[in-house]
């Protein structure tokens, strides 16, 4: 892999310093509520099979793009309804549901459910078309879904309908793929990008702890350990890696 200049890859124009964004000279100088009425010029849509994949895989970037004034949503492909022992489905969803929106609240996302039940995911001809009509709803510049080589079926049935979303409307978006628990989940995954984190680390950490049904201390513990290694291999305290499909959309988005 050739070296990654020390700058965020992923269409913006300078790396994180001193927990300020370079490039967003424009906005210096601007109040808060001027700030608020800027229209988003970027829509970022973040693919996970379960609440809390887009927020441990990529909470950091999410958060940065959402501060930035940029549209972000967390498209969910189930609502985790078998991720609490003990309880049953409708309880599970519920309750990860409002985790979810929580988590989202915190890093300035929105969330969004495609509507298929944990443990039992599909991608059918039918689950292919639905998935596709809500990424087209989207109508994103840039997505983010899971890598595709990982031990939870879940997570490859999200990679692989986002996958086929993009191929359907003709790769006009570029197509980032994600890391979770690189080693246990995620499989010999090798980063071509890096987003430096350190100044949202601790939002990503928040809203990790916002899935309180998932033991988030564990949870976190995990990621964090991720967090500090790429952030090790970039040269930064956190960071978040991206593997880019070299054929997404020839534009390049700058802040």
């Amino acid at each position: 892999m050739e070296s990654i200049p020390r700058r965020n890859l992923l269409g913006v124009s300078g790396a994180l310093a001193g927990g300020t964004l370079l490039g967003l000279a424009e906005s210096e100088g601007e109040e808060p509520e001027e700030k608020s009425k800027r229209e988003p010029r970027l829509k970022v849509v973040v693919v996970g099979a379960h609440p809390d994949d887009p927020e441990t895989g990529c909470g950091g970037t999410m958060a940065l793009y959402a501060a930035a004034g940029h549209r972000v949503t967390a498209l969910y492909l189930t609502r985790g309804e078998r991720g609490i022992r003990g309880r049953s489905l409708e309880e599970a969803a519920r309750i990860r549901t409002a985790e979810a929106q929580e988590a989202c609240r915190i890093l300035g996302a929105k969330p969004l459910f495609a509507g298929q039940i944990d443990g039992d995911t599909a991608t059918g001809n039918r689950r292919y078309q639905e998935f596709q009509k809500i990424v087209q709803g989207e109508d994103p510049d840039l997505l983010f879904t899971h890598w595709p080589i990982d031990r939870h079926r879940d997570h490859r049935a999200a990679s692989m309908l986002a996958f086929d979303a993009w191929l359907k409307l003709d790769r006009k978006f570029d197509l980032y793929f994600y890391e979770v628990v690189s080693g246990r989940q995620s499989q010999t995954f090798s980063p071509t990008h890096y987003i430096d984190i350190t100044a949202t680390e601790s939002l990503k950490k928040k809203a990790t702890y916002a899935h309180a049904s998932q033991n988030p201390e564990g949870l976190y513990r995990r990621h964090d350990l991720m967090n500090r290694f790429r952030g090790a291999e970039y040269r930064c305290e956190f960071a978040e890696a991206f593997v880019r499909h070299v054929q997404g959309g020839d534009h390049e988005f700058r802040f």
